[in-house]
């Protein structure tokens, strides 16, 4: 299982890596996660509040996308693939050949597949950064914290904080300032390793069927 949510983590975006890092605190102990519970929030100026809540409002309104994406991992490995998402709550990952991974969103679960290991795994989705991506309404407040806000070079990012599990790591969203659109995202993990996805060829709106988030076969409990 560590294996795979390794290599697939980078995605949703890199995102699982959140997940990953909650299941080796409860490892190790409730002790040495609340050592590094502290949320320090943003000092935000009213013209950057303005701007967090464009930005919440831009992830609401977009309810579907296909694009191509660029993953880059900690180790500099760069891998290609192609994302659809349909708020609320689906989401497909599929990396281009050879790679044999998968990932599928769905009923609330997270469920990546490696074709090679012929391996399943499955984390629930509030477990996962998707829990936010996908919710049915996105807020950057509820049960987040807004960490950093840089607006620079008509970029636009923000750097979010799980309240719940504040030592998991950190996820930050950057934006296209003019029109305001998702561009990239970047997980960095508990243990200071960072994972950059970069969209291109985006395609909002699009008619995505539903047969493209069916779950993979999942083990049996």
């Amino acid at each position: 299982m560590k294996r795979v949510l390794r290599a697939v983590a980078p995605l949703c975006a890199g995102l699982l890596l959140f997940a990953g890092a909650a299941h080796a605190q409860d490892v190790a102990g409730e002790a040495e996660a609340s050592a590094s519970s502290a949320v320090v929030p943003a000092r935000l100026s009213a013209a950057d509040q303005a701007w967090v809540a464009k930005i919440e409002q831009a992830l609401n309104r977009s309810l579907t996308f296909e694009a191509r994406i660029q993953q880059i991992d900690a180790e500099g490995k760069r891998t290609t693939g192609k994302v659809w998402m349909k708020r609320p709550g689906q989401m497909r990952l599929a990396y281009d050949p050879p790679s044999p991974l998968l990932l599928v969103a769905n009923q609330g679960k997270v469920v990546f597949r490696d074709s090679q290991l012929d391996q399943t795994t499955v984390i629930p989705m509030d477990r996962t950064p998707l829990g936010l991506l996908l919710a049915p309404h996105v807020s950057l407040s509820d049960g987040v914290t807004v960490t950093a806000f840089r607006h620079e070079s008509g970029l636009v990012a923000v750097r979010l904080v799980r309240n719940a599990s504040p030592g998991d790591g950190s996820l930050t969203l950057v934006f296209y300032e003019t029109p305001l659109a998702l561009r990239s995202w970047s997980v960095l993990d508990a243990q200071g390793r960072e994972t950059r996805v970069t969209l291109f060829d985006v395609h909002p709106g699009a008619d995505i069927p539903a047969s493209m988030f069916d779950l993979p076969a999942q083990p049996e409990e």
